[in-house]
């Protein structure tokens, strides 16, 4: 989704209610969320950078170094702070792109970003067309028979509702009957088609879903109540009920269920090699400080994981 969009149902409306300007000293066009400031700009001269590590650099495959770039995919539909785009409304920026970039630069090589549908990310990375897809990834146990992970960050998700909703979370039962948004193909509709199932098994009534693939249409649903809520990522959750002040979080859970703690991950083809050297540049940039750094910038401080694992324990299958 282009910023066109975007800019429509979040920035324009934080211009009226928490500001959005320029900053004299950087030229960012910046965005006041809460205590963090989030630049929207194309420049993104605030961007953190990591640095070249020539031993890490040295494990990529022959033909990724032969090529000297990273070649990177993620959703075209995402929201700030996760990934989306600029001002220019073409640039693609956000937490997402940092987090790629840095990799990049500890494996010494320049960063190429594609976007494409959520479903067609998975395709490139089947077609060798990219290297990885860097984009708020799950880790699932059946994306682990298809593809390699390697984590940096928790996956938590949230719970938005209109501001006038009275609506009380205690656990799945509280969403009995109700009608919840949902991004289709996600961890989170996963996570709501098991609640579901576990409702109905008790005599409950059903959950409600409601599926969404661009994110301004969820954004009015929500404001016009037509939705008694939406379960999506917790970043993309804080930013928008900050600025556009028409909505509120009452819950936030692991996007992998009760009993794991979901992580998000960088995604790449099975056994291509790749995610060994993409796991030792994570790992670098956490004990260097930058992966902090990029937290920080993002307002992810939350979502810290304290070391990058390969294909941790996911998500369960389905059924």
């Amino acid at each position: 989704m282009k910023l066109s969009a975007l800019a429509a149902a979040t920035a324009a409306l934080a211009v009226l209610v928490t500001g959005c300007g320029t900053d004299p000293d950087a030229g960012h066009e910046v965005q006041q969320a809460g205590a963090v400031s989030y630049d929207l700009s194309p420049a993104q001269s605030g961007r953190v950078r990591g640095t070249k590590v020539d031993a890490i650099a040295a494990t990529v495959p022959q033909a990724i170094r032969d090529r000297g770039s990273l070649v990177i995919t993620g959703s075209s539909g995402a929201a700030p702070p996760l990934r989306f785009y600029a001002t220019d409304d073409k640039t693609t920026v956000g937490s997402e792109v940092d987090f790629a970039s840095a990799i990049a630069d500890v494996l010494g090589l320049k960063l190429e970003v594609r976007v494409a549908d959520w479903a067609q990310n998975f395709v490139k990375v089947d077609s060798g067309e990219v290297d990885a897809f860097i984009s708020n990834v799950t880790v699932t146990e059946e994306r682990k028979e298809k593809y390699d992970f390697a984590t940096y960050r928790t996956d938590t998700v949230a719970l938005e509702v209109p501001i006038q909703s009275d609506l009380v979370f205690t656990d799945r039962k509280s969403l009995a009957g109700k009608r919840i948004g949902v991004g289709t193909a996600t961890n989170q509709e996963q996570l709501l088609v098991r609640w579901n199932e576990l409702n109905r098994a008790e005599g409950l009534a059903p959950i409600d879903l409601a599926y969404f693939q661009q994110t301004t249409d969820y954004y009015l649903a929500l404001a016009s109540q037509r939705l008694d809520g939406f379960v999506g990522p917790n970043p993309s959750a804080i930013y928008h009920s900050a600025t556009a002040k028409q909505t509120k979080i009452i819950a936030s859970f692991s996007g992998a269920g009760e009993q794991l703690q979901g992580e998000i991950a960088v995604l790449t083809k099975k056994n291509n090699a790749l995610i060994g050297p993409v796991h030792k540049a994570l790992e670098h940039l956490i004990q260097d400080g930058t992966y902090q750094k990029i937290l920080d910038r993002w307002g992810l401080a939350s979502e810290a994981v304290t070391a990058s694992r390969i294909n941790p324990p996911g998500l369960p299958k389905k059924g």
